[in-house]
């Protein structure tokens, strides 16, 4: 039995919501929809809400994983037509590239807030 029709959001743990959404808006060209102090987030054309909560507390995952730190609980993976072109995109964004690759056809950055994420010419 189905319960569940469809995902509606995916939420990311963070200091600065505000400064989170503007840098995935930039990333995607989307629009901010979603701003409050604790709150911010856009909405993605397929309907998803990429919602960004503030956590006073919060650590940036260490990746790739290491033993006693800080892991990921998330990681966000992007269809590009261009890989090159993306990553040049995400990095005047505000993001960085990770030090440890894994694939020809995939390259995996950080956020501004330390969560990786991946471009990728492959679904």
């Amino acid at each position: 039995m189905r319960v569940v029709s469809s995902i509606i959001g995916i939420a990311l743990d963070c200091r600065d919501p505000n400064a989170l959404a503007d840098f995935y808006a930039r990333l995607l060209g989307l629009e901010k929809a979603i701003s409050s102090g604790d709150w911010a987030g856009i909405h993605t054309p397929q309907g998803i809400i990429l919602a960004f909560q503030r956590v006073e507390e919060y650590v940036p995952p260490v990746w790739p994983w290491k033993q006693g730190e800080q892991q990921q609980m998330a990681h966000l993976d992007f269809k590009v037509d261009d890989l090159e072109e993306a990553v040049r995109h995400a990095v005047s964004c505000g993001a960085r590239v990770a030090d440890t690759q894994y694939y020809q056809t995939s390259t995996v950055l950080f956020d501004p807030e330390g969560h990786p994420f991946c471009l990728s010419t492959v679904a």
